[in-house]
């Protein structure tokens, strides 16, 4: 109870509903957590029914002449035959390969991209979308709902996703699951470097090496990657 000088000048729904207030508030970490709030909400609901799935990273910048395109279409198309989604970043390369090929077999192919200010959306062959702000946001999702992953070659961002499912599946944040790496002569510099100089400076064990499995065969990378699913 508030009586005489106690009683406020303005009023909480007055304040809601004044004109022509300041916009900074849109800009403030409060109104930033729920925006993130928001998109692990926006992304549960839309990939909770989705089913088993397996995730292909890959450059967006590859293009279709590229061998390496003609493979992940046939790996997005193998992936729809046997009844699993695909998710990739929903962008052009690898990933539109990749959609496109279990768009045309018929299943489900999830596109979670990225607001970034050089992409141009969504890939035509998503037939289930979502654009986040927040890459933490979008590679939980990835990490949620998939049971295997395929890492084709790529750049920066390829290497960011491969890395963050090999961290959490090194620290047992998340159950074990299947991750290939597609083209071994792109790969081979790296894991040659993180099997000798990392490993002999004591920065990861003797094992995590062995955390993934390194093809160039398509169909290989498919049935490690859906091997996951048929444990399950």
């Amino acid at each position: 109870m508030l009586r005489g000088s106690m009683v406020p000048k303005d009023n909480t729904t007055g304040n809601l509903l004044a004109a022509n207030q300041s916009t900074d508030w849109l800009h403030m970490d409060p109104w930033r957590v729920l925006r993130i709030q928001s998109e692990f909400v926006d992304g549960f609901g839309a990939l909770a029914e989705l089913g088993p799935a397996v995730s292909v990273f890959g450059s967006a910048r590859t293009p279709r002449t590229d061998p390496s395109y003609k493979a992940a279409r046939h790996m997005g198309k193998r992936i729809a035959k046997a009844g699993v989604a695909v998710i990739t970043g929903g962008g052009p390369g690898i990933m539109e390969a990749v959609n496109r090929g279990a768009a045309l077999a018929g299943g489900k192919s999830v596109g979670l991209g990225i607001e970034l200010p050089h992409e141009q959306g969504l890939n035509a062959w998503v037939n289930l979308g979502m654009t986040f702000r927040y890459f933490f946001v979008r590679k939980t999702m990835f990490l949620k709902y998939s049971s295997g992953v395929i890492i084709c070659p790529g750049g920066f961002g390829t290497l960011d996703e491969m890395f963050e499912v090999l961290t959490m599946v090194q620290t047992h944040k998340v159950a074990t699951m299947p991750v290939v790496l597609y083209d071994s002569e792109y790969w081979k510099g790296l894991f040659a470097w993180l099997s000798t100089t990392v490993r002999e400076h004591g920065m990861i064990s003797e094992l995590d090496p062995n955390l993934v499995v390194i093809t160039d065969d398509p169909d290989e990378a498919v049935d490690v990657a859906l091997s996951g699913i048929k444990q399950n």
